[in-house]
């Protein structure tokens, strides 16, 4: 039987793949013919970690350092990924929450702060998928193949979430972006999409609610499925979105997210 979520042989850029949600995304699209999986993290030892298991299960793997917030950084790293894999057929932007360097006063409302403060949401989560986004598309098109991105957002950009305003800004500001990049190139057989996840069980995370069951009770009332997201059913959605089976999908966005929020 033909396997639908063939990935065809298409070489994978993952961003902010060293653990986590991004993690599972890479282990997925490798298990599922990805031509190579370029692992990207701002941690080299994480993104080399990954590498190593896609390797020992018998795929490619290519581990880059970067941040997704430095233009210049960026299209360095495509290039050297082209460079050992061939042009990326799927880009998945992922790299987000609040970059390689948050500021430190990111816990005050965001009216006494300012663009210093904001940029350490918007420089990764929009920035950052604009810059991956510009770097691949050339190489993309070239292959005159169809090619696949998908943006991880979050339900703070579909709905709103409390005192994370400049977060929400960004990951709305990202779906906008593909919307629009889906339009410009769905000529090219290129779809774009993205997948607003709510909580879920990240190491980030994981921390934050260790030892504190109450809390994770009250959070987890107000979703329909009451448990915490696994990386896997994130990277369910984004093998799907990556895959032959989606060749007619693009421009949407995704909720991965248990019922938190419902799409209209």
């Amino acid at each position: 039987m033909t396997d639908i979520l063939d990935l065809a042989g298409r070489v994978a850029l993952v961003t902010g793949s060293g653990q986590g949600v991004g993690r599972q995304i890479a282990l997925h699209l490798a298990a599922h013919n990805a031509g190579g999986v370029v692992c990207n993290d701002y941690v080299l030892e994480r993104a080399e970690a990954v590498a190593e298991e896609i390797r020992a299960a018998g795929g490619k793997a290519l581990a880059l350092q970067g941040d997704v917030s430095d233009h210049e950084g960026v299209k360095a790293m495509v290039a050297r990924a082209t460079a050992e894999f061939g042009p990326i057929g799927v880009l998945v932007n992922n790299a987000g929450n609040a970059g390689a360097n948050p500021s430190p006063e990111l816990r005050k409302p965001f009216w006494e702060t300012g663009p210093e403060v904001w940029n350490s949401f918007i420089g990764v989560n929009l920035y950052g998928v604009m810059n991956c986004t510009a770097a691949v598309i050339p190489g993309m098109i070239a292959r005159e193949a169809p090619g696949r991105i998908v943006t991880i957002i979050s339900d703070a950009g579909r709905w709103g979430d409390a005192s994370m305003e400049p977060y929400a800004a960004a990951k709305a500001g990202a779906a906008g972006f593909m919307r629009s990049v889906a339009r410009t190139l769905g000529r090219h057989q290129i779809t774009a999409n993205s997948v607003a996840i709510a909580l879920t069980a990240t190491p980030a995370v994981e921390r934050t609610l260790k030892g504190d069951p109450e809390r994770l009770k009250r959070q987890m009332e107000k979703y329909i499925i009451r448990r915490p997201g696994r990386p896997d059913d994130v990277a369910n959605m984004v093998l799907f979105l990556a895959s032959d089976a989606s060749p007619w999908i693009t421009g949407q966005v995704y909720p991965v997210n248990g019922g938190f929020t419902l799409a209209l």
